[in-house]
């Protein structure tokens, strides 16, 4: 009987091979040798399907500009001998976009007492209305109450951009280039070149004198030089889980900032997995920037080398939402009650964007009892649409687009506030 069966299971194994044609089979040794996929056109059929229902007849304009040479600006470095080169800049007709937004805030009456000052302006973004107060640039803005999706706080608190933060940027349908960065007499790099839209995450930060402040996915390290040029931090955490991309960060540390400003009482680096970090340190930081792992738009569409669209990335980038709604729970309980947090990506996906944050605050709410309120930051549309091309139907927070003759971004940042 034993060989009876055995030899039916052989005809129908054979019986299940013959249905297999042999150009179909699969063999190991010859998928070897199969030609690879290409993970750009990959990304940029994903971003096609996706993006295009998303912005409509925005997304071809913004496809041509993702695929174009980006345009960078240049962060000047405080700390080395930067006189010359920024007249070097201003003969080539570039702007420090951050000073110059100062002339986007309507004067205040100076008869009237500092912490009284408040003039109402109606701007160009439909019926909201803003109030500046002005410093530099100090803004106190107010907003319509919003419903949980926004969450928008009725009354923002005083805000101010930091003009220690110099970037320079050549104006619009400008494509000129800065030259690499050369070294000053005390061997320090003069300015970093960056997206200058990475700055607007920073600038929304508002670090204060004497603050605690925590970057919690620091590395490559462009975001952290800036928080550093504020002159604002009393000391800085800095934290990413790669530490290769940790070598790279003390590298740009090590060219722009002096040693002494480096000492482990004003300046921490840490490689710890950015999940753990609200329970590890909680409740200990004024200002927390978390710059989360995404699916890098501009990078997936033009370069195959560590593309997150590879074929054998398929579960992280799936995974990638989970990681970043995990990475801002983390955040926001690092954070002190009364403290704020940026949340901010590189991507233009509503899923890695403004759902995250919307899941973030369900779970803080329910599972840890913490409430969190989302800031209106619409003002920054006026005060940098010169430079940016923001886009006006996000939900939550602020989109900047790659735009042919601002070709920036894609940057998204919000900042939430920690309830006392």
């Amino acid at each position: 009987m034993a060989a009876f069966v055995d030899s039916k299971y052989v005809i129908l194994k054979l019986k299940d091979f013959r249905l297999t044609f042999r150009r179909f089979r699969y063999k190991k040794k010859w998928a070897t040798t199969s030609q690879k996929v290409n993970a750009v056109l990959l990304a940029l059929q994903n971003f096609d399907m996706n993006y295009g229902m998303q912005f409509g007849q925005l997304w071809p304009s913004v496809r041509v500009s993702l695929l174009s040479e980006q345009k960078y600006g240049a962060l000047v470095n405080n700390y080395a001998d930067t006189e010359n080169i920024i007249k070097s800049f201003e003969a080539l007709s570039a702007k420090d976009f951050v000073y110059e937004s100062r002339s986007e805030v309507p004067s205040i009456s100076s008869d009237i007492p500092r912490d009284l000052q408040e003039t109402r302006v109606h701007s160009a973004l439909g019926s909201q209305q803003h109030e500046y107060l002005c410093q530099d640039i100090l803004l106190d803005t107010s907003g319509p109450t919003g419903t949980l999706e926004a969450s928008v706080k009725e009354r923002l608190p005083h805000f101010s951009i930091n003009t220690n933060i110099k970037c320079f940027t050549f104006p619009r349908g400008d494509i000129t280039r800065f030259h690499p960065a050369r070294p000053d007499s005390s061997g320090l790099l003069r300015y970093y070149l960056m997206d200058a839209s990475s700055i607007l995450p920073v600038l929304a930060l508002n670090v204060q004198p004497g603050h605690v402040v925590l970057d919690l996915c620091a590395a490559p390290g462009g975001k952290t030089l800036a928080l550093l040029q504020t002159e604002c931090c009393r000391h800085l955490s800095i934290n990413d889980i790669s530490e290769s991309r940790l070598s790279r960060l003390r590298g740009v540390l090590h060219s722009y900032i002096p040693r002494e400003l480096l000492k482990e009482d004003r300046v921490c680096i840490t490689n710890i997995d950015g999940r753990m970090w609200g329970e590890v340190n909680r409740d200990n930081f004024d200002r927390v920037l978390v710059d989360v792992p995404c699916t890098t738009d501009r990078h997936s569409v033009t370069e195959e080398d560590n593309n997150i669209f590879k074929r054998t990335r398929i579960k992280e980038r799936q995974m990638l939402p989970l990681l970043q709604t995990q990475l801002l729970v983390s955040a926001v309980l690092a954070v002190r009650p009364g403290g704020e947090v940026v949340y901010s990506t590189c991507s233009l996906s509503q899923l890695q964007n403004e759902c995250v944050v919307e899941h973030a605050a369900e779970i803080l709410a329910t599972d840890y009892g913490i409430e969190i309120q989302l800031e209106d930051l619409s003002f920054f549309r006026s005060l940098f649409q010169k430079i940016f091309q923001f886009y006006n139907d996000c939900r939550l927070g602020e989109l900047i687009l790659p735009h042919l003759t601002a070709n920036f971004g894609p940057t998204y940042f919000c900042k939430l506030s920690r309830r006392k």
